[in-house]
């Protein structure tokens, strides 16, 4: 259901690679104006940005290659909120336990995170977890599809969700500091919008 009240933010979606159009269809759904992103002059005048999940190692590459990289890191430190799913929260992340050779990311959030922490594909799962959405704890029906784990949070991050992993009560999959909150899972592919409405709820 749209929210008129948010129409007039427009939302970029970093568009290149990954689980772009489900990103799109639950922003649209909110009422956000929404645009594709994929080189600097995409930033101007947005008033947020979803990086989606993927492959990171891919994501960082492109947005290398495309010039995106730089100017991304340098208005979410000039305070473009971000919302970031999966692939985007290893992108987010300032240290990774194993990275790929050469992968880089853009160092936002204080935490290190371990790629594919919850196995292959085939291990991929869904399950209804507890996340703090705006100032709320809400179950969440999330997809984790060979999803990070957060392993390290710096000071001042705040996490916003976990779930018993590998033996752990508590595996971080959820933080924000700042204008950023990353998530290790995926709500949109479950067309779960209140993550997204509350994040826009945040920004407005």
């Amino acid at each position: 259901m749209a929210h008129p009240e948010e129409a007039s933010a427009t939302i970029g979606v970093l568009a290149l690679q990954g689980g772009v159009e489900e990103h799109l269809r639950i922003l649209e759904g909110l009422g956000a104006d929404t645009r594709r992103v994929r080189v600097p002059r995409d930033l101007e005048g947005l008033d947020g940005l979803v990086i989606p999940g993927g492959e990171s190692s891919v994501i960082d590459k492109l947005a290398r290659t495309f010039g995106v990289a730089g100017p991304l890191r340098e208005a979410v430190n000039h305070g473009l909120p971000v919302l970031a799913t999966c692939a985007g929260l290893i992108y987010c992340a300032r240290d990774l336990d194993n990275p790929s050779p050469g992968q880089q990311t853009l160092g936002l959030l204080d935490i290190t995170v371990r790629r594919n922490a919850f196995g292959n594909q085939r291990f991929s799962a869904e399950r209804t977890l507890p996340v703090l959405v705006g100032e709320e704890t809400l179950p969440i029906e999330a997809s984790f599809i060979r999803a990070p784990l957060v392993t390290r949070v710096g000071e001042g991050v705040e996490v916003i969700a976990t779930v018993p992993h590998d033996g752990a009560e508590e595996a971080v999959v959820g933080v924000r500091h700042g204008a950023v909150t990353a998530l290790s899972f995926h709500p949109e592919e479950n067309d779960e919008a209140r993550v997204h409405a509350a994040w826009l709820d945040s920004i407005r």
